[in-house]
C-alpha cells in the first residue's frame, strides 16, 4: 500500500496544506507538529515560487513572505529531515514545474524520497505532461498526484486510470482562496473516478469551515484546506501553531460527521 493511502485509513483524511518558511522555517515546524498532533491525516506542504499561478491572493502572499525570509529548496529539505523525525503521517510537497527543473528533476525527487516526501503535486503541469516527471517518481517511489476538475469531463476517466497515491479534486474553477459555493458536479466527478479506481479522492480549493469540511468530506475520501490554514499564519505570525492545531481538529472534527 502507498504511504498516502494510510492518510485513508482514518475516517475522511483531513489534509492541511502550509507554505514552508511562512514567516520562518521554526513556525513552519511548530505549525506541521501541532497539525500532526491535532489530527491531520497528511500534510502538503507548499515550496514557494515567485509566480505560483494556481494560487489566490492568500497564498501568493505566503509565497511572498517566505521568499522575503530567504526560503530555497534546500532549506526546505532540511526543515523536512527535521520535521521527520517528530511526525510520521505522510507528507506531500505541493510546487511548481520550475522550481523541480531548475534543481534537476531526477535530483529533486531523489531528494524527495530520501528525507520522507510521499508524493509531489506540481499544478502547472497537465496530464499530458507528467512524463516530464512521472518516470523519476517512480523510480524513486514517489506518488506523482493527479488533479481532476469539475470541467475535465471526459479527462476524468483517462487521469483517474493512472493516479498514484491519491486524487486532488479542484472544487471550482479559479485559483485557490475561501469560497461561499462550490461546483454542483463534485458527485458526478467521484462517480467518474470510481467506476475506474479505488485510489481515494480528496477535494481541494476553497473549504475553510467546519461547515464546508462536513459538506465535502461526505462527498469524497478527504479534503485539503490551504488558504484558511495561511490565513492563520499571516494574521498571527510565529504565535499561529497553537491556533491551526485548534483549527486543524475542529475540521477533522468535522470531516468524521
Amino acid at each position: 500500500m502507498s504511504k498516502i493511502r494510510e492518510a485513508f485509513q482514518n475516517g475522511k483524511a483531513f489534509i492541511p496544506f502550509i507554505t514552508c518558511g511562512d514567516p520562518d522555517t521554526e513556525t513552519t515546524y511548530q505549525a506541521v507538529l501541532a497539525a500532526a498532533r491535532n489530527g491531520a491525516d497528511l500534510i502538503e506542504l507548499g515550496i514557494p515560487f515567485s509566480d505560483p499561478t494556481a494560487e489566490g491572493p492568500v497564498i501568493q502572499g505566503a509565497n511572498i513572505r517566505a521568499l522575503a525570509g530567504g526560503i530555497t529548496t534546500d532549506k526546505v529539505f532540511e526543515l523536512v529531515k527535521r520535521i521527520r523525525t517528530e511526525v510520521s503521517i505522510p507528507l506531500v510537497f505541493m510546487t511548481y514545474a520550475n522550481v523541480v527543473f531548475s534543481y534537476g528533476s531526477d535530483r529533486f525527487i531523489k531528494t524527495c524520497s530520501e528525507i520522507g516526501i510521499d508524493g509531489l503535486i506540481i499544478p502547472d503541469i497537465p496530464y499530458e505532461e507528467k512524463e516530464e516527471f512521472e518516470p523519476y517518481c517512480e523510480k524513486y517511489d514517489v506518488d506523482l498526484i493527479s488533479m481532476v476538475a469539475p470541467t475535465s469531463e471526459d479527462r476524468v476517466t483517462m487521469i483517474a486510470k493512472e493516479a498514484k497515491g491519491f486524487i486532488y479534486i479542484v472544487s471550482s474553477l479559479g485559483v485557490t482562496g475561501m469560497r461561499s459555493s462550490f461546483s454542483s458536479d463534485l458527485d458526478a466527478v467521484v462517480a467518474k473516478i470510481r467506476e475506474v479506481t479505488d485510489v481515494p479522492c480528496a477535494i481541494g480549493f476553497g473549504i475553510s469551515n467546519p461547515e464546508q469540511a462536513e459538506k465535502m468530506a461526505k462527498v469524497a475520501d478527504g479534503i485539503i484546506v490551504g488558504s484558511a490554514v495561511v490565513k492563520i499564519l499571516e494574521a498571527k505570525g510565529t504565535e499561529a501553531p497553537e491556533s491551526i492545531g485548534a483549527f486543524v481538529k475542529e475540521m477533522k472534527e468535522a470531516c468524521l460527521k
